[in-house]
C-alpha cells in the first residue's frame, strides 16, 4: 500500500479532478467513502444537488476564516493531498475498509488526530478499485496549522501496519533516502511522447553514469552538456561559487515552451552538488585516467578493489562500508560501459537497480573507497576486455552484490536490500551468459591426464577440507587449464591454491572449483604483471646508468564522449 503526500493551493481544482472523468485512467463511480463529517460533506458523486463549489466551500471553511484574520492573505499550500493505492495483485477493499484506511492515515499524518474536535477538515474519495484520494485543508478549527512534520514518513509507517492487518502485500519500508518518484503528470507526458521512462528518470540515469566516469565537477557538467542536456547552475551571492544546479532533458518543455528543470537533489539525494563534491573532488590533470600500456590493468585494479570492498562490509565500519557501496554503484556503470558483449544489457540493468542500494541513512565515508572509485573510472576509458580477467571481475561483482544485500538486510534497510538483490539477479544472469563459452574453452584445452592428477594432489594438500567438493565440481577440468597457465607464467600451483583458498571461505560456494578458477585468474595475472613491471624497472635502471634520456611528460587520455551517448 503506497501513500504519496503532496500539497497545493487549489481546493476546487483538485475536487474537479477527483470527481471528474479522469485524465489517464477512467474514474469509475467517484464518491466519498470517509470525511471529517459524513453528514456535513456534500458528495457530488452520489448527490445530484451537491456541487464542486459547495464541497470546496465546506472544506475551506477554516481556511476562509483564517484568511479574513490575515487581511485577505491565504495560508500558502493549504491543500493536503494523499493518494493511497494498493499493490498490484492485492485483494479488493470495500468502501468500509478504505474508510478505515483513510481515518488511520489522517490520524498518523497529523491532519486529523482521532478525538481531536478542532482538527482539519478532510475527505477521502474513491474512484477506482485499487485506490482512494485523501484531501484536506490544512487549517484547524482553532486557526492553527496541523503538525504534519514527516507526514509522508508517518503515513508510510501506518500503511505497513495496515498491510499486515488487512492481509495485503507487504511493501518495503523506506528511510527517506529514496529518489522522488515521477508524478502522474510526468508519467502521462512520457506516455504521450512514446517514451519508456519519464524525463526525471532519464536524467537521473544519465547523471549517475556521467558522475561515475568523470573525475571533476567541471567535467561532470561538460559531459552532461555534450549529451544535449541543459545545465543551469546557481551561484552564491557573495563568493560566486556554484551552490546548486538543475538539469533539463533535451526537448522536455512545459506548455510555454520553456525547459522543465530538475534540481540535482530532486533527481536523487546523492546527486546534490554537495554530495557530488564528496565523490568528485577537483583533481589535477595528472591525476585523471591515463593511457596504460597494459589494457588489462583497469580490470585487474577494479577486481582487487571489489575484493577489498567485500572485506570492508565484514569489518563493522558502517560508514566505510556505505562509502564502498556508493563506489560500487559507480563501478557497475563503468563495467557495463566497458563491456561490448551481449550480457551488457544485464550489467546496465544491474547498475540501475543498485542505485537504491548505494545510499542509506548511514552517512558514507567516501575517502576510504578512493581505490575502488579510481579503478572504476579507469574502466570508463578501457579499450578492450581482457578475456578471463573480465569474467573474474564480473564474478566478483556477483558476490559483492549479494554481500551488499545481506549487509543492508542486517541493518533493516529493506528497500536497499531488495535493490541489491535485484542487482545481484541481473549480475548473475549476465555472468551466466558470459561464462559458459569461456569455461567450455578452458575445458577443451585441459592439460594431459598426468598433469591433472598432479593438480589433484596439489588440491588435496593445499585445501584438504574442500578437496572432494572441488574435484567433483563440473568446472574442475577448466580449473586444471587455469592452473597449467599459472604454472607456465612461473607460479607454484600448490602455493597458489592455498593462497586463493584462504582469501574467503569456500563452505558456502556451490561450485568451489569455479570460485577458485576466477580467484587464480585475478591473483596470477596480478603477480605476473607485478613481476614484469619489476623486471622493466631493473632493466631501465641498468640502461639509465650509461645513458639518461630527457624526461617526457605523460599525456593524458582524451575523454571518450561517445561512450555516454
Amino acid at each position: 500500500m503506497v501513500p504519496d503526500v503532496s500539497t497545493g493551493s487549489d481546493s476546487r481544482g483538485l475536487i474537479v479532478y477527483l470527481f471528474g472523468p479522469g485524465r489517464r485512467d477512467e474514474h469509475t463511480d467517484p464518491h466519498i467513502v470517509a470525511a471529517w463529517d459524513m453528514a456535513g460533506a456534500p458528495d457530488p458523486g452520489r448527490d445530484p444537488a451537491a456541487t464542486y463549489s459547495q464541497l470546496a466551500k465546506r472544506l475551506d471553511h477554516h481556511v476562509d476564516l483564517r484568511t479574513r484574520e490575515l487581511g485577505g492573505k491565504k495560508p500558502p499550500q493549504h491543500v493536503w493531498h494523499c493518494p493511497v493505492r494498493t499493490a498490484p495483485g492485492d485483494r479488493y477493499l470495500t468502501d468500509a475498509e478504505w474508510a478505515e484506511v483513510a481515518r488511520r492515515i489522517v490520524h498518523a499524518a497529523g491532519i486529523a488526530p482521532e478525538g481531536d474536535e478542532k482538527a482539519c477538515r478532510w475527505i477521502a474519495v474513491r474512484h477506482a478499485d485499487d485506490h482512494i484520494h485523501i484531501m484536506a485543508t490544512t487549517v484547524r478549527a482553532d486557526g492553527r496549522r496541523p503538525g504534519t512534520h514527516h507526514d509522508g514518513q508517518r503515513a508510510q509507517a501506518e500503511c505497513r501496519k495496515i498491510e499486515a492487518e488487512f492481509g495485503l502485500r507487504r511493501l518495503k519500508s523506506g528511510d527517506l533516502t529514496a529518489p522522488r518518484t515521477p508524478t502522474g503528470a510526468e508519467r502521462a507526458k512520457a506516455e504521450r511522447q512514446g517514451q519508456a521512462v519519464t524525463a526525471r528518470q532519464w536524467l537521473r540515469e544519465q547523471a549517475y553514469a556521467v558522475a561515475a566516469a568523470v573525475s571533476s565537477e567541471a567535467d561532470y557538467f561538460t559531459v552532461l552538456q555534450s549529451l544535449g542536456i541543459k545545465v543551469k547552475t546557481r551561484l552564491g551571492p557573495e563568493t560566486g561559487d556554484v551552490i546548486g544546479y538543475s538539469l533539463a532533458a533535451p526537448g522536455d518543455t512545459n506548455a510555454a515552451g520553456e525547459p522543465v528543470w530538475y534540481g540535482g537533489s530532486k533527481l536523487a539525494p546523492d546527486l546534490s552538488i554537495n554530495r557530488l563534491r564528496e565523490r568528485l573532488p577537483d583533481q589535477q590533470v595528472a591525476d585523471r585516467p591515463q593511457y596504460v600500456a597494459d589494457p588489462a590493468e583497469p580490470w585487474r585494479h577494479t577486481t582487487t578493489a571489489i575484493h577489498t570492498a567485500h572485506s570492508v562490509l565484514d569489518s563493522g565500519d558502517d560508514a566505510a562500508a556505505q562509502g564502498y557501496l556508493a563506489a560500487f554503484g559507480d563501478a557497475l556503470y563503468n563495467i557495463a560501459s566497458a563491456t561490448t558483449d551481449p550480457h551488457r544489457a544485464q550489467l546496465q540493468a544491474a547498475a540501475m537497480a543498485f542505485n537504491r542500494a548505494r545510499r542509506s541513512a548511514i552517512r558514507a565515508d567516501h575517502q576510504g573507497a578512493t581505490a575502488l572509485r579510481k579503478a572504476a573510472k579507469e574502466l570508463a576509458y578501457a579499450s578492450s576486455e581482457p578475456g578471463g580477467l573480465a569474467i573474474a571481475l564480473l564474478f566478483a561483482t556477483v558476490h559483492l552484490a549479494r554481500a551488499a544485500a545481506k549487509w543492508h538486510e542486517q541493518r533493516g534497510h529493506e528497500q536497499q536490500a531488495a535493490a541489491a538483490e535485484e542487482a545481484f539477479r541481473h549480475l548473475q544472469a549476465g555472468y551466466q551468459q558470459a561464462v559458459a563459452p569461456v569455461l567450455a574453452d578452458l575445458a577443451r584445452r585441459a592439460p594431459r591426464a598426468a598433469t591433472a592428477r598432479r593438480f589433484e594432489q596439489d588440491v588435496r594438500a593445499a585445501l584438504p577440507d574442500h578437496a572432494d567438493r572441488i574435484l567433483a565440481d563440473p568446472t574442475w577440468t577448466a580449473l586444471t587449464t587455469t592452473l597449467a597457465q599459472a604454472e607456465t607464467a612461473g607460479h607454484n600451483s600448490r602455493r597458489l591454491l592455498a593462497e586463493v583458498g584462504a582469501q574467503r571461505e569456500l563452505d558456502s560456494a556451490e561450485h568451489p572449483a569455479e570460485v577458485l578458477n576466477w580467484r587464480i585468474t585475478a591473483q596470477a595475472n596480478r603477480r605476473t604483471q607485478a613481476a614484469r613491471r619489476q623486471s622493466t624497472i631493473i632493466g631501465t635502471s641498468a640502461s639509465s646508468a650509461t645513458s639518461r634520456p630527457p624526461a617526457t611528460p605523460v599525456a593524458t587520455r582524451p575523454k571518450d564522449r561517445s561512450r555516454h551517448r
